[in-house]
């Protein structure tokens, strides 16, 4: 008998030890999956992160290359004079891009005039980096209602009637013209992206506010 049960319990404690190492193999399998797996994840966020890391880089890229392309079929002018005078200006374009101008700059905090206002206070706002919008007798009436609404909602812009320029509608910055036709040319756009308050300007950050009104 006693030699039976001794034999017993030989046994049953086989089986326990049979039980644990079996669990231990289960536990070291398991923690290995486990590692895979998170290290596949780990993989994938890292690749997924740096996928789209370099994919926000390159359209940043991509905006500032667009952004600093001239717009096409815009004029330039250098060599613009920047004194303050209370005379009369005789500028060599219409309308204006640059030069000697008055102290006191036109309000550009997307103001939108209805008559024609003085150049050489427009000239002022330009150079705090607004974009001046004018327009002739041959724009269109729903050309010249849309382009009021991009201005009214965009700061450092102004816009106004122009009688003596050649293109029905005309976009200006400090040394920077173009001739648009339409308000949806896209160019409009690309010309606002550029130019208000753009590298251009020779006094960023200066008043839109505070200058003369209509």
């Amino acid at each position: 008998m006693g030699s039976s049960r001794a034999k017993e319990q030989r046994a049953a404690r086989a089986r326990i030890e049979e039980m644990r190492r079996a669990d231990a193999a289960r536990e070291r399998r398991n923690r290995i999956i486990t590692w895979t797996c998170t290290g596949v994840i780990v993989a994938g966020v890292i690749g997924g992160g740096w996928y789209f890391v370099q994919d926000a880089r390159k359209k940043d890229e991509v905006r500032e290359a667009v952004a600093a392309a001239p717009v096409k079929g815009e004029k330039s002018f250098k060599d613009l004079g920047r004194d303050h005078v209370t005379t009369p200006v005789e500028y060599t374009m219409s309308p204006a891009v640059g030069g000697d101008h008055n102290p006191v700059w036109m309000n550009c905090n997307g103001d939108v005039y209805e008559r024609k206002i003085d150049e050489t206070n427009a000239v002022h706002s330009l150079e705090h980096g607004a974009v001046w919008v004018t327009y002739n007798d041959k724009a269109a009436a729903k050309e010249v209602s849309a382009l009021k609404e991009r201005v009214q909602r965009t700061p450092y812009t102004l816009m106004s009637p122009y009688a003596d320029q050649s293109s029905p509608i005309t976009l200006s910055a400090w040394g920077r013209q173009l001739d648009v036709e339409s308000a949806s040319d896209p160019r409009v756009q690309q010309f606002f992206d550029r130019y208000v308050q753009g590298e251009q300007t020779p006094e960023p950050g200066a008043a839109c506010t505070g200058g003369k009104s209509a």
